[in-house]
Protein backbone atom coordinates (compact mmCIF):
# COMPACT_ATOMS: atom_id res chain seq x y z
CA UNK A 1 0.00 0.00 0.00
CA UNK A 2 2.71 2.47 1.01
CA UNK A 3 4.79 1.28 -1.94
CA UNK A 4 2.30 2.88 -4.30
CA UNK A 5 2.32 6.10 -2.30
CA UNK A 6 6.12 6.16 -2.37
CA UNK A 7 6.14 5.60 -6.13
CA UNK A 8 3.78 8.55 -6.56
CA UNK A 9 5.81 10.82 -4.29
CA UNK A 10 9.05 9.91 -6.08
CA UNK A 11 8.16 12.31 -8.87
CA UNK A 12 8.38 15.13 -6.34
CA UNK A 13 11.07 13.85 -3.95
CA UNK A 14 13.58 11.34 -5.33
CA UNK A 15 14.42 10.12 -1.81
CA UNK A 16 11.20 8.08 -1.82
CA UNK A 17 12.91 5.77 -4.33
CA UNK A 18 14.42 3.98 -1.35
CA UNK A 19 11.06 2.35 -0.61
CA UNK A 20 11.21 0.59 -3.95
CA UNK A 21 13.89 -1.70 -2.53
CA UNK A 22 12.62 -4.91 -0.99
CA UNK A 23 15.27 -4.79 1.73
CA UNK A 24 14.13 -1.35 2.88
CA UNK A 25 10.50 -2.39 2.92
CA UNK A 26 11.44 -5.52 4.87
CA UNK A 27 13.16 -3.40 7.52
CA UNK A 28 10.15 -1.10 7.73
CA UNK A 29 7.83 -4.10 7.85
CA UNK A 30 9.71 -5.62 10.77
CA UNK A 31 9.75 -2.32 12.68
CA UNK A 32 6.08 -1.66 12.00
CA UNK A 33 5.00 -5.10 13.18
CA UNK A 34 7.25 -4.81 16.24
CA UNK A 35 5.76 -1.44 17.20
CA UNK A 36 2.19 -2.69 16.71
CA UNK A 37 2.88 -5.64 19.02
CA UNK A 38 4.56 -3.51 21.68
CA UNK A 39 2.00 -0.70 21.60
CA UNK A 40 -1.16 -2.78 21.59
CA UNK A 41 0.10 -5.70 23.69
CA UNK A 42 -0.68 -4.24 27.14
CA UNK A 43 -4.23 -3.23 26.13
CA UNK A 44 -4.87 -6.69 24.68
CA UNK A 45 -3.63 -8.39 27.85
CA UNK A 46 -5.89 -6.19 29.99
CA UNK A 47 -8.84 -6.97 27.75
CA UNK A 48 -8.21 -10.71 27.91
CA UNK A 49 -7.87 -10.45 31.69
CA UNK A 50 -11.13 -8.54 31.90
CA UNK A 51 -12.96 -11.17 29.88
CA UNK A 52 -11.30 -13.93 31.94
CA UNK A 53 -9.96 -15.65 28.83
CA UNK A 54 -7.28 -17.62 30.63
CA UNK A 55 -5.20 -20.72 30.12
CA UNK A 56 -6.47 -24.05 31.40
CA UNK A 57 -3.85 -26.51 32.64
CA UNK A 58 -4.22 -30.27 32.38
CA UNK A 59 -4.05 -32.17 35.67
CA UNK A 60 -1.47 -34.68 34.41
CA UNK A 61 1.00 -32.03 33.31
CA UNK A 62 4.10 -30.82 35.17
CA UNK A 63 3.18 -29.40 38.58
CA UNK A 64 5.06 -26.18 37.85
CA UNK A 65 2.47 -25.40 35.17
CA UNK A 66 -0.37 -25.11 37.67
CA UNK A 67 0.65 -21.52 38.32
CA UNK A 68 -0.01 -20.76 34.65
CA UNK A 69 -3.74 -21.34 35.07
CA UNK A 70 -5.66 -18.19 34.24
CA UNK A 71 -2.86 -16.57 32.21
CA UNK A 72 -4.50 -14.71 29.28
CA UNK A 73 -4.58 -16.74 26.08
CA UNK A 74 -5.46 -16.06 22.44
CA UNK A 75 -2.66 -13.48 22.31
CA UNK A 76 -1.84 -14.84 18.88
CA UNK A 77 -4.49 -12.46 17.58
CA UNK A 78 -2.05 -9.64 18.28
CA UNK A 79 0.64 -11.39 16.22
CA UNK A 80 -1.70 -11.84 13.28
CA UNK A 81 -2.88 -8.23 13.35
CA UNK A 82 0.73 -7.03 13.43
CA UNK A 83 1.85 -9.35 10.62
CA UNK A 84 -1.06 -8.64 8.31
CA UNK A 85 -1.12 -4.89 8.92
CA UNK A 86 2.60 -4.58 8.27
CA UNK A 87 2.44 -6.85 5.22
CA UNK A 88 -0.40 -4.87 3.67
CA UNK A 89 1.41 -1.60 4.34
CA UNK A 90 4.82 -2.52 2.96
CA UNK A 91 4.37 -5.34 0.45
CA UNK A 92 3.76 -5.15 -3.28
CA UNK A 93 0.05 -5.97 -3.30
CA UNK A 94 0.17 -6.89 -6.99
CA UNK A 95 2.24 -9.93 -6.02
CA UNK A 96 0.04 -13.08 -5.84
CA UNK A 97 2.37 -14.81 -3.37
CA UNK A 98 1.64 -12.09 -0.82
CA UNK A 99 -2.07 -12.85 -1.00
CA UNK A 100 -1.56 -16.61 -0.86
CA UNK A 101 0.53 -16.52 2.32
CA UNK A 102 -1.71 -13.86 3.88
CA UNK A 103 -4.79 -15.94 3.05
CA UNK A 104 -3.29 -19.07 4.59
CA UNK A 105 -2.34 -17.11 7.72
CA UNK A 106 -5.88 -15.77 8.11
CA UNK A 107 -7.51 -19.15 7.41
CA UNK A 108 -5.42 -21.09 9.91
CA UNK A 109 -5.76 -18.26 12.41
CA UNK A 110 -9.54 -18.51 12.07
CA UNK A 111 -9.39 -22.26 12.72
CA UNK A 112 -7.29 -21.65 15.82
CA UNK A 113 -9.66 -18.90 16.95
CA UNK A 114 -12.68 -21.23 16.81
CA UNK A 115 -10.77 -23.88 18.76
CA UNK A 116 -9.64 -21.38 21.41
CA UNK A 117 -13.09 -19.77 21.58
CA UNK A 118 -14.77 -23.07 22.30
CA UNK A 119 -12.22 -24.05 24.91
CA UNK A 120 -11.82 -20.75 26.72
CA UNK A 121 -15.08 -18.89 26.29
CA UNK A 122 -17.66 -21.65 25.80
CA UNK A 123 -15.74 -23.79 28.32
CA UNK A 124 -15.82 -26.83 26.05
CA UNK A 125 -12.66 -28.83 26.92
CA UNK A 126 -12.75 -30.62 23.56
CA UNK A 127 -12.70 -27.39 21.58
CA UNK A 128 -12.88 -27.94 17.85
CA UNK A 129 -12.85 -31.68 17.20
CA UNK A 130 -9.72 -33.16 15.67
CA UNK A 131 -11.67 -34.22 12.57
CA UNK A 132 -13.19 -30.78 12.09
CA UNK A 133 -9.85 -29.09 12.65
CA UNK A 134 -8.11 -31.33 10.11
CA UNK A 135 -10.94 -30.84 7.60
CA UNK A 136 -10.70 -27.05 7.65
CA UNK A 137 -6.91 -27.12 7.70
CA UNK A 138 -6.95 -29.44 4.69
CA UNK A 139 -9.38 -27.20 2.83
CA UNK A 140 -7.20 -24.12 3.37
CA UNK A 141 -3.93 -25.91 2.61
CA UNK A 142 -5.26 -27.58 -0.54
CA UNK A 143 -6.59 -24.27 -1.78
CA UNK A 144 -3.17 -22.67 -1.32
CA UNK A 145 -1.40 -25.65 -2.92
CA UNK A 146 -3.62 -25.53 -6.01
CA UNK A 147 -3.08 -21.78 -6.44
CA UNK A 148 0.69 -22.14 -6.08
CA UNK A 149 0.70 -24.97 -8.60
CA UNK A 150 -1.18 -22.80 -11.07
CA UNK A 151 1.23 -19.92 -10.51
CA UNK A 152 4.22 -22.10 -11.41
CA UNK A 153 5.08 -21.57 -15.07
CA UNK A 154 8.36 -23.50 -15.15
CA UNK A 155 8.98 -27.18 -14.23
CA UNK A 156 11.66 -26.28 -11.68
CA UNK A 157 9.10 -24.23 -9.76
CA UNK A 158 7.35 -27.45 -8.76
CA UNK A 159 10.49 -29.51 -8.14
CA UNK A 160 11.72 -30.69 -4.76
CA UNK A 161 15.16 -29.16 -4.32
CA UNK A 162 17.73 -31.30 -2.50
CA UNK A 163 19.93 -29.03 -0.35
CA UNK A 164 23.75 -29.21 -0.40
CA UNK A 165 23.72 -31.02 -3.76
CA UNK A 166 24.17 -29.05 -6.98
CA UNK A 167 21.50 -29.46 -9.65
CA UNK A 168 19.82 -32.31 -7.76
CA UNK A 169 16.05 -32.10 -7.58
CA UNK A 170 12.98 -34.28 -7.91
CA UNK A 171 10.30 -33.14 -10.32
CA UNK A 172 6.99 -33.47 -8.49
CA UNK A 173 4.57 -32.52 -11.24
CA UNK A 174 1.02 -33.02 -10.00
CA UNK A 175 2.37 -34.45 -6.73
CA UNK A 176 3.32 -30.88 -5.86
CA UNK A 177 -0.23 -30.30 -4.59
CA UNK A 178 -0.36 -33.10 -1.97
CA UNK A 179 3.25 -32.41 -1.03
CA UNK A 180 2.57 -28.70 -0.46
CA UNK A 181 -0.55 -29.65 1.51
CA UNK A 182 1.51 -31.91 3.76
CA UNK A 183 4.15 -29.23 4.38
CA UNK A 184 1.61 -26.53 5.28
CA UNK A 185 -0.59 -28.68 7.53
CA UNK A 186 2.37 -30.50 9.06
CA UNK A 187 4.27 -27.32 9.91
CA UNK A 188 1.14 -25.72 11.36
CA UNK A 189 0.51 -28.58 13.76
CA UNK A 190 4.21 -28.99 14.57
CA UNK A 191 4.45 -25.39 15.76
CA UNK A 192 1.25 -25.86 17.73
CA UNK A 193 2.70 -28.89 19.52
CA UNK A 194 5.87 -26.96 20.35
CA UNK A 195 3.92 -24.10 21.90
CA UNK A 196 3.94 -25.49 25.44
CA UNK A 197 6.38 -23.29 27.36
CA UNK A 198 6.78 -19.54 27.70
CA UNK A 199 8.34 -18.26 24.49
CA UNK A 200 9.39 -21.73 23.34
CA UNK A 201 7.62 -21.67 19.97
CA UNK A 202 7.68 -17.99 19.06
CA UNK A 203 11.46 -17.50 19.00
CA UNK A 204 12.17 -20.50 16.72
CA UNK A 205 9.32 -19.31 14.49
CA UNK A 206 10.99 -15.89 14.27
CA UNK A 207 14.38 -17.42 13.47
CA UNK A 208 13.08 -19.82 10.84
CA UNK A 209 10.91 -17.17 9.21
CA UNK A 210 13.83 -14.77 9.07
CA UNK A 211 16.00 -17.36 7.36
CA UNK A 212 13.24 -18.26 4.88
CA UNK A 213 13.00 -14.56 4.08
CA UNK A 214 16.65 -14.67 3.03
CA UNK A 215 15.90 -17.63 0.76
CA UNK A 216 12.92 -15.76 -0.67
CA UNK A 217 15.01 -12.68 -1.41
CA UNK A 218 17.65 -14.78 -3.17
CA UNK A 219 15.11 -16.85 -5.11
CA UNK A 220 13.33 -13.73 -6.32
CA UNK A 221 16.49 -12.19 -7.75
CA UNK A 222 17.66 -13.64 -11.07
CA UNK A 223 21.31 -12.76 -10.46
CA UNK A 224 21.49 -14.10 -6.89
CA UNK A 225 19.52 -17.26 -7.67
CA UNK A 226 21.75 -18.06 -10.63
CA UNK A 227 24.90 -17.46 -8.60
CA UNK A 228 23.68 -19.56 -5.67
CA UNK A 229 22.26 -22.33 -7.84
CA UNK A 230 18.70 -22.14 -6.55
CA UNK A 231 15.47 -21.92 -8.61
CA UNK A 232 14.53 -18.43 -9.78
CA UNK A 233 10.99 -17.73 -8.56
CA UNK A 234 9.80 -14.37 -9.92
CA UNK A 235 8.03 -12.47 -7.15
CA UNK A 236 9.38 -14.63 -4.32
CA UNK A 237 11.46 -11.70 -3.08
CA UNK A 238 8.33 -10.22 -1.48
CA UNK A 239 8.43 -13.09 1.00
CA UNK A 240 11.27 -11.22 2.67
CA UNK A 241 8.82 -8.44 3.58
CA UNK A 242 6.29 -10.95 4.92
CA UNK A 243 8.89 -12.90 6.89
CA UNK A 244 10.36 -9.69 8.31
CA UNK A 245 6.88 -8.65 9.42
CA UNK A 246 6.40 -12.05 11.05
CA UNK A 247 9.75 -11.72 12.80
CA UNK A 248 8.95 -8.23 14.06
CA UNK A 249 5.51 -9.24 15.28
CA UNK A 250 6.98 -12.33 16.96
CA UNK A 251 9.67 -10.38 18.78
CA UNK A 252 7.08 -7.87 19.96
CA UNK A 253 4.90 -10.68 21.25
CA UNK A 254 7.90 -12.31 22.93
CA UNK A 255 8.23 -9.17 25.07
CA UNK A 256 5.04 -10.28 26.84
CA UNK A 257 5.37 -14.03 26.28
CA UNK A 258 8.85 -14.47 27.76
CA UNK A 259 9.11 -16.36 31.07
CA UNK A 260 7.04 -15.85 33.16
CA UNK A 261 4.53 -15.23 30.41
CA UNK A 262 1.94 -12.48 30.67
CA UNK A 263 0.04 -13.94 27.73
CA UNK A 264 -0.01 -17.08 25.57
CA UNK A 265 -0.57 -17.14 21.82
CA UNK A 266 -3.05 -20.03 21.81
CA UNK A 267 -4.00 -22.03 18.74
CA UNK A 268 -4.96 -18.85 16.90
CA UNK A 269 -1.29 -17.89 16.84
CA UNK A 270 0.49 -21.23 16.71
CA UNK A 271 -1.56 -22.75 13.88
CA UNK A 272 -1.34 -19.58 11.81
CA UNK A 273 2.41 -19.08 12.29
CA UNK A 274 3.19 -22.68 11.39
CA UNK A 275 1.01 -22.57 8.28
CA UNK A 276 2.56 -19.27 7.20
CA UNK A 277 6.08 -20.62 7.58
CA UNK A 278 5.18 -23.80 5.70
CA UNK A 279 3.61 -21.79 2.87
CA UNK A 280 6.67 -19.55 2.51
CA UNK A 281 8.90 -22.65 2.37
CA UNK A 282 6.76 -24.04 -0.45
CA UNK A 283 6.85 -20.75 -2.36
CA UNK A 284 10.64 -20.46 -2.19
CA UNK A 285 11.08 -24.22 -2.85
CA UNK A 286 12.96 -24.93 0.38
CA UNK A 287 10.80 -27.54 2.08
CA UNK A 288 13.71 -29.81 3.00
CA UNK A 289 15.69 -26.87 4.35
CA UNK A 290 12.61 -26.00 6.44
CA UNK A 291 12.78 -29.49 7.95
CA UNK A 292 16.39 -28.75 8.94
CA UNK A 293 15.93 -25.22 10.26
CA UNK A 294 12.66 -26.14 11.93
CA UNK A 295 14.22 -29.28 13.38
CA UNK A 296 12.89 -28.38 16.82
CA UNK A 297 9.33 -28.53 15.51
CA UNK A 298 10.10 -31.85 13.81
CA UNK A 299 11.59 -33.38 16.96
CA UNK A 300 8.72 -32.20 19.14
CA UNK A 301 6.23 -33.75 16.72
CA UNK A 302 8.16 -37.01 16.44
CA UNK A 303 8.30 -37.28 20.24
CA UNK A 304 4.48 -37.25 20.34
CA UNK A 305 4.20 -39.79 17.53
CA UNK A 306 6.76 -42.10 19.16
CA UNK A 307 5.12 -41.77 22.56
CA UNK A 308 1.64 -42.59 21.28
CA UNK A 309 2.83 -45.46 19.07
CA UNK A 310 4.94 -47.01 21.83
CA UNK A 311 2.15 -46.82 24.39
CA UNK A 312 -0.42 -48.34 22.06
CA UNK A 313 1.88 -51.13 20.87
CA UNK A 314 3.75 -52.01 24.06
CA UNK A 315 1.95 -50.21 26.87
CA UNK A 316 5.18 -48.36 27.71
CA UNK A 317 6.17 -44.74 27.35
CA UNK A 318 9.48 -43.75 25.76
CA UNK A 319 9.44 -40.28 27.33
CA UNK A 320 8.31 -39.19 30.75
CA UNK A 321 5.87 -36.93 28.95
CA UNK A 322 5.40 -35.71 25.39
CA UNK A 323 6.00 -33.34 23.67
CA UNK A 324 9.73 -33.48 24.36
CA UNK A 325 9.98 -30.22 26.32
CA UNK A 326 7.81 -31.73 29.07
CA UNK A 327 10.15 -34.73 29.24
CA UNK A 328 13.06 -32.49 30.19
CA UNK A 329 10.93 -30.57 32.67
CA UNK A 330 10.11 -33.81 34.46
CA UNK A 331 13.81 -34.69 34.43
CA UNK A 332 14.37 -31.62 36.59
CA UNK A 333 15.32 -28.93 34.08
CA UNK A 334 13.94 -25.53 34.99
CA UNK A 335 11.54 -24.15 32.41
CA UNK A 336 13.82 -21.25 31.36
CA UNK A 337 16.69 -23.71 30.85
CA UNK A 338 14.58 -25.88 28.54
CA UNK A 339 13.45 -22.83 26.57
CA UNK A 340 16.86 -21.23 26.10
CA UNK A 341 18.58 -24.51 25.22
CA UNK A 342 15.92 -25.28 22.62
CA UNK A 343 16.42 -21.77 21.23
CA UNK A 344 20.17 -22.40 20.97
CA UNK A 345 19.51 -25.63 19.10
CA UNK A 346 17.27 -23.73 16.70
CA UNK A 347 19.95 -21.09 16.07
CA UNK A 348 22.39 -23.87 15.16
CA UNK A 349 19.88 -25.57 12.87
CA UNK A 350 19.00 -22.30 11.14
CA UNK A 351 22.69 -21.64 10.47
CA UNK A 352 23.06 -25.16 9.08
CA UNK A 353 20.07 -24.55 6.81
CA UNK A 354 21.41 -21.19 5.63
CA UNK A 355 24.72 -22.81 4.77
CA UNK A 356 22.94 -24.72 2.02
CA UNK A 357 22.91 -21.48 0.03
CA UNK A 358 26.66 -21.86 -0.53
CA UNK A 359 27.37 -25.55 -0.03
CA UNK A 360 26.39 -27.21 -3.29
Amino acid sequence: MLLYLAEYLTQYVSAFNVFGYITMRAIMGALTALLISLLFGPAMIRRLHGRQIGQTVRDNGPEAHLMKAGTPTMGGALILVAILSSTLLWSDLDNPYVWVVAGVTVAFGAIGFVDDYRKLILRDPAGLSAKAKLFWQSLAALGAAVVLYQLADQPYQTALLVPYLKDVSLQLGGLFIPFAFFVIVGTSNAVNLTDGLDGLAIMPAVLVAGALGVFGYAAGNAIYSNYLGIPFIPGAGEMLVFCASLAGAGLGFLWFNTYPAQVFMGDIGALALGAAIGTVAVIVRQELVLAIMGGLFVIETLSVIIQVASYRLTGRRVFRMAPLHHHYELKGWAEPKVIVRFWIITVILVLVGLSSLKIR
